[in-house]
């Protein structure tokens, strides 16, 4: 079978990359034909497991790791100087981190308080900041490159995740501002998943995975490749007049404000 090489002398970023999410886009990118990868997370057993297994399957990919937390900038700093090193940089950055950084799904904003407002913000949108400021410098100076950023399908507004909504239409916001700024060289796009598999879903309560499945037309999650999916369209050379765009891969459900 003849390899696929649509991605072929190009070098991938990817964050978050030991969560379910991040590993699949991972492997939809190597899929690709890439010529190397460089990953991180907060995680360094769930790095290593990624990359353990990722290089196992693509021994001819150069393939780095660095366990870090992107959102602190020393260390989202000590990250892309590896990236530089090892790689010599990145045409493609994709920025996965993000989430709740609470015990709970959901808090009423009047139980709310300026501590998971803060970190909230901070999880999901300084380390798109550090990386987009670390790798677009070399993109735009070689004329070409593909930023992805992932926000979600709750950006329009969903009651008891007031702060989450809000960082992840920042998250689009943003997307939509670097679009302009980098253009016409560098493409920067926005992947806005619905409910899918990963981690938090398997401790999610039955009932509130329940409601969330009912509102999309599919009456299912999203599995993390259909994520991964919806990423590789825009890493590809068939999106090169796709820009500033934000794609809902939800079921149906449509993000509005």
């Amino acid at each position: 079978m003849t390899k696929p090489t649509r991605l072929a002398g190009r070098r991938a970023v990817v964050t978050g990359a030991g969560g379910p999410m991040g590993r699949a886009i991972a492997e939809r990118l190597l899929a690709e034909g890439l010529e190397g990868l460089a990953l991180t997370d907060i995680s360094g057993t769930r790095l290593a497991a990624t990359a353990d297994a990722l290089s196992a399957a693509h021994p001819e990919v150069r393939i780095v790791a660095l366990r870090g937390d992107v959102t602190v900038a020393a260390e989202a700093k000590a990250f892309a100087g590896t990236v530089f090193d090892t790689l010599g940089g990145a045409d493609i950055l994709v920025n996965v981190v993000g989430g709740i950084r609470s015990r709970q799904l959901y808090t009423p904003f009047l139980e709310m308080n300026e501590a998971q407002w803060k970190a909230t913000f901070d999880i999901n949108l300084l380390g798109n900041f550090h990386l987009v400021q670390a790798f677009a410098p070399g993109m735009l100076e070689r004329g070409e490159g593909r930023i992805i950023n992932l926000s979600s399908i709750v950006f329009g507004a969903e009651p008891g995740q007031v702060d989450y909504a809000a960082a992840k239409a920042a998250v689009a916001s943003m997307t939509r501002s670097l679009a302009a700024e980098f253009a016409p060289a560098v493409t920067v796009n926005a992947v806005a998943p619905g409910l899918t598999r990963t981690s938090v879903t398997e401790t999610m309560p039955k009932e509130e995975g329940d409601k969330l499945v009912a509102a999309a037309f599919n009456r299912r999650m999203a599995e993390p490749v259909e994520i991964a999916d919806a990423v590789a369209f825009f890493a590809l050379e068939t999106s090169r007049f796709v820009t500033g765009e934000i794609l809902a891969v939800s079921g149906g459900i449509h993000p509005h404000l």
